[in-house]
C-alpha cells in the first residue's frame, strides 16, 4: 500500500509524519525510507527524528529552521517517497529458552489456542519479526506480527515484577524485556541476550526496521550463555 503522509503538529517544535494508520510489517520500508528522507532534507536542522510503527516524529531546531520552513522541506522530502530507499534493518537471532518456570504463560496460551506446548515454540520460532518501535524502558522493542493463533490479550493486572529477557506476546506483537520491570505481557520464555548495554554504540541492540528471529534452545545452552533460570512465578502468585 502507498502511503499518503500527513504532518501534524505535536508541539512547538515538532512535526509526526502520519503514513499510515494501521499496523502492518509491510508498512516498515516506507517508515523507514520516510526516516531516511527526512534526515537527509532537514540536516542538522532536526534534533531527532523517530520512526514508530506507521509515523516518523521530528523535532526540529526551530532556532536554525522556523516550523512553517520545516513543512516546506518535509513536504519536499516525502514528495516521490520509495521503499526502496530503505536500508536493510539487521536480522537478530536471539536464543530462548521456552519453558514453564520461566514463562508461566506457555501452558496457558497453548491450552487457549487448542496448540501444544511444541507446537506454540515451534509456530513462535516460525518467522522473522519486524521491529516496529523502540519503547517503554530502554532496548524494550515491540515487535510482529504474531500469527492470530498466538495472538493472547493482555494480562487484567500487570505483574509487579517481571523477570529480565523475559519473552512475552500481548496481542499480536511481542518483546523482550530488557531489565526487570513491572509487565502484563503472557510471559513464554526467556533469554540470556542483553538487550541495552551502555558499552554498546548506540546502547540498544534492537532498532526500529530491523528483524528478529527466536531460536529455541535447552536450559542447558540457556545456562551456559549465562541465563538466570530463577522461576517466574505465575500471575496470580506475583502480587498481580
Amino acid at each position: 500500500m502507498t502511503p499518503h503522509p500527513r504532518l501534524e503538529t505535536v508541539a512547538f517544535d515538532s512535526l509526526i509524519v502520519r503514513l499510515f494508520d494501521a499496523i502492518d510489517e509491510a508498512h516498515m520500508p516506507w517508515v523507514l525510507a520516510a526516516t531516511n528522507a527526512i534526515r537527509q532534507r532537514l540536516g542538522d536542522a532536526a534534533l531527532e527524528v523517530v520512526p514508530s510503527y506507521t509515523t516518523v516524529l521530528v523535532q526540529i531546531d526551530i532556532q536554525r529552521l522556523p516550523l512553517a520552513e520545516a513543512r516546506k522541506r518535509l513536504t519536499a522530502a516525502l514528495d516521490g517517497l520509495s521503499p526502496e530507499a530503505a536500508e536493510q534493518g539487521t536480522l537478530h537471532e536471539i536464543p530462548v529458552w521456552y519453558d514453564p518456570t520461566v514463562g508461566p504463560e506457555l501452558t496457558l496460551m497453548a491450552r487457549r489456542s487448542g496448540l501444544t506446548v511444541e507446537e506454540v515454540v515451534r509456530r513462535h520460532c516460525a518467522r522473522d519479526y519486524s521491529v516496529f518501535a523502540l519503547g517503554f524502558a530502554p532496548g524494550y522493542g515491540f515487535m510482529g506480527l504474531v500469527e492470530e493463533a498466538l495472538a493472547t490479550p493482555r494480562l487484567e493486572t500487570p505483574r509487579q515484577k517481571v523477570a529480565a529477557g523475559s519473552v512475552g506476546i500481548a496481542d499480536r506483537q511481542t518483546a523482550v524485556y530488557p531489565a526487570p520491570s513491572p509487565g502484563g505481557w503472557n510471559l513464554i520464555g526467556r533469554t540470556a541476550v542483553k538487550l541495552f548495554d551502555r558499552e554498546r554504540e548506540g546502547y540498544t541492540l534492537f532498532k526500529p526496521g530491523d528483524r528478529v528471529r527466536f531460536v529455541a534452545i535447552d536450559r542447558a545452552t540457556f545456562e551456559a550463555q549465562g541465563g538466570d533460570t530463577t522461576p517466574q512465578p505465575p500471575a496470580e502468585e506475583s502480587g498481580a
